[in-house]
């Protein structure tokens, strides 16, 4: 379960790199380093990567995507 947890940080944590500061940025780095060698992150390494996750990911408000899709209430 844990690989799964860390590709799906790591990818979506991509996009949010340039709003890193250097320490997360720098631990950012050596995190894709260690994905790409294939390695299963520690659970200290886990725990950091799921905290920068739930720092810069906002999941997206669904509730908005409901008044697309009603009918209107003259038909």
């Amino acid at each position: 379960m844990a690989f799964r947890e860390q590709k799906k940080y790591l990818e979506a944590l991509k996009g949010f790199e340039r709003k890193f500061d250097r320490k997360e940025s720098e631990e950012f780095k050596m995190f894709l380093k260690r994905d790409k060698d294939d390695e299963d992150f520690d659970t200290v390494s886990i725990r950091r990567l799921k905290e920068l996750y739930d720092k810069y990911y906002v999941p997206p408000d669904r509730s908005k995507l409901d008044a697309l899709f009603k009918k209107p209430n003259g038909e």
